[in-house]
C-alpha cells in the first residue's frame, strides 16, 4: 500500500464514529506529491476550525478523473471537495455540475491569483474552482550528462536537437535513456503529452467542419517522431510509462532528458526524492523548424465544491486554507519554500525566498505566461485548450486514441495506421456527437 493509500485509510478509520453527526468533508485528491503533502498538513486546518472532519480519497490520477467524472454525472454526492483540472472547469460549471466559490473570505485575495490560471478556472465571470497548484511544460535536463558528451542545451531547442541529444546520451546497456516521454494511454497521460507536441509540429485536432486533420503531413511528422524517439532512445515499456513512472526514472538518474509538467522540477530538487539534484538544467518546450511554436500547455489542478453537497459552507472554508497565500507560508515553515505549490499566485514569484529556494520557478512562470490556450496550434483552430480540446467529448476520444498511438509505440500497427484508425474514430465520434453533418 502507498503511503499516501494508508493516510486515506487511516483518516477514514478515525473519522467515523464519533465524528458522524458533525460536518464530515468528503475530499477527492490526486495521488501526486503536493497534494499528499496537503494532507498531512491539515492539522492545521482542524485545528482552527473544530467540528469539521475530513476524509480523505487519494487516488491515481486516471482513477481520480474517472470515479469523480461518474459521481457528478450522476448526481452521486460522494464528494464535497473535488479536484479537477482547467479541462472539466468551464464545462461543469456550464453545466451547472459546480457551485461558484463566494465565500472564500477577505483574505483568499483572487487578484493574486496568475491571470492565466484565473481565466481558467472562471465561467461566466465567476470563480467556480480555485488553484491548488499551475503547470505547464518544459524540457528537464541533465546537466552533467549533456556537458559530458559535449552538448550544450539551446536557449530555445528544436525537437531536431532533442532527438540527436537524445541518441548520444542513451547508452541502454547501463540502464540510461535519452529521452523519457509519457506513453501510458489516456487523455491526460500519453495524449497530453502528444497533443501538444502536434502543436509545436504545426498538426490540428480539427478543421472548421470539425473534422479530424489526423491523415496529414504535420500529424504523420508528429507520431512518426514521437514513435521513433521512444522506440530509440526510450526506456523498454514506455508505452506503459506515465508522468509517475517517468519522473521515477528521471530522479533516479535513468534519463537524461524528459519532457513533461514544470510541478515535477520541486521533486527533482529535493534531496529526500531526487538523486540528481543539482544537476538539472530547464529549457522550454521544444519547437519545430522555424514554426516557433513551443507546444506549452496550460494546467492547473484545482479544488471545486459539487453542485450535490450539502456542505458547502465548511467544503469553502477547505478550499481557501488549501489554496490561500497563507498555504504556502505553511507549506515553507514544514518543508522549505521550494515546496511551495507553484504556478497559482503572483506573490510566490515576487517572493524572495521562493525564487531563492527554487531555482526553476523562472521557467515556470515563463512557460505558464507564454502559454496560449485559445490558439494553441500553429493554424487557426474552432476549439480552445493546449494539450487538450475542450469539448465534452474530448475525454472519451483523447482516451481510445491514447491506446491507438500507445499500440503504434509497441509496434503493434504502423504510424500509417495508427494515424488511420485515429482518424477513422474520431470521425465516427465526432459524428455521432452531431459535430460532423452525416453525408
Amino acid at each position: 500500500m502507498r503511503f499516501s493509500a494508508f493516510l486515506a485509510a487511516a483518516t477514514l478509520i478515525g473519522a467515523t464514529g464519533a465524528a458522524a453527526a458533525a460536518d464530515m468533508l468528503t475530499i477527492a485528491a490526486a495521488d501526486n506529491a503536493d497534494m499528499v503533502r496537503m494532507q498531512e498538513l491539515t492539522d492545521d486546518f482542524v485545528a482552527n476550525n473544530p467540528g469539521i472532519h475530513l476524509n480523505w480519497v487519494i487516488l491515481e490520477e486516471s482513477v481520480l478523473r474517472q470515479k469523480i467524472a461518474t459521481d457528478i454525472e450522476t448526481h452521486g454526492g460522494q464528494f464535497d471537495v473535488i479536484t479537477i483540472g482547467n479541462y472539466e472547469v468551464p464545462i461543469w460549471a456550464r453545466r451547472g455540475w459546480l457551485r461558484p466559490l463566494d465565500a472564500l473570505g477577505d483574505r483568499y485575495d483572487a487578484n493574486d491569483l496568475l491571470p492565466a490560471i484565473r481565466k481558467a478556472i472562471s465561467y461566466d465571470g465567476k470563480l467556480y474552482a480555485s488553484p491548488f497548484y499551475g503547470e505547464s511544460a518544459m524540457l528537464m535536463y541533465r546537466t552533467d550528462l549533456l556537458r559530458a558528451a559535449g552538448l550544450e542545451m539551446p536557449p530555445s531547442p528544436t525537437w531536431t536537437f532533442v532527438r540527436e541529444a537524445a541518441l548520444k546520451l542513451t547508452d541502454k546497456a547501463a540502464g540510461r535513456y535519452g529521452m523519457c516521454l509519457r506513453g501510458k494511454a489516456g487523455w491526460g497521460e500519453n495524449m497530453a503529452l502528444i497533443t501538444a507536441a502536434a502543436n509545436s509540429f504545426g498538426a490540428r485536432w480539427f478543421d472548421f467542419d470539425w473534422r479530424p486533420e489526423f491523415e496529414t503531413p504535420e500529424w504523420r511528422r508528429t507520431l512518426d517522431f514521437y514513435v521513433d524517439l521512444l522506440q530509440t532512445a526510450g526506456p523498454p515499456g514506455a508505452a506503459f510509462y506515465g508522468y509517475a513512472e517517468n519522473l521515477d526514472l528521471f530522479r533516479t538518474g535513468k534519463c537524461a532528458m524528459w519532457i513533461d509538467s514544470t510541478v515535477a522540477a520541486s521533486t527533482l530538487n529535493n534531496p529526500r526524492t531526487s538523486d540528481v539534484v543539482g544537476r538539472v538544467g530547464y529549457a522550454p518546450f521544444p519547437s519545430y523548424g522555424s514554426l516557433g511554436n513551443h507546444g506549452n500547455w496550460l494546467w492547473t489542478w484545482n479544488l471545486a465544491v459539487p453542485a450535490g453537497t450539502t456542505k458547502a459552507g465548511p467544503a469553502q472554508r477547505f478550499i481557501a486554507w488549501a489554496t490561500d497565500r497563507a498555504y504556502a507560508e505553511l507549506v515553507a515553515a514544514h518543508e522549505g519554500w521550494a515546496y511551495a505549490p507553484p504556478g497559482t499566485r503572483a506573490s510566490l514569484y515576487s517572493n524572495p525566498s521562493y525564487r531563492s529556494a527554487a531555482p526553476f520557478s523562472g521557467y515556470t512562470l515563463t512557460a505558464i505566461h507564454t502559454a496560449n490556450p485559445d490558439q494553441p496550434t500553429v493554424k487557426p483552430a474552432p476549439y480552445t485548450g493546449s494539450q487538450f480540446v475542450a469539448i465534452p467529448e474530448f475525454p472519451r476520444i483523447g482516451n481510445a486514441v491514447g491506446q491507438i498511438f500507445a499500440a503504434a509505440v509497441v509496434g503493434q500497427m504502423s504510424v500509417g495506421q495508427a494515424l488511420a484508425s485515429a482518424n477513422d474514430l474520431t470521425l465516427r465520434e465526432m459524428t455521432r456527437a452531431g459535430y460532423v453533418k452525416s453525408p
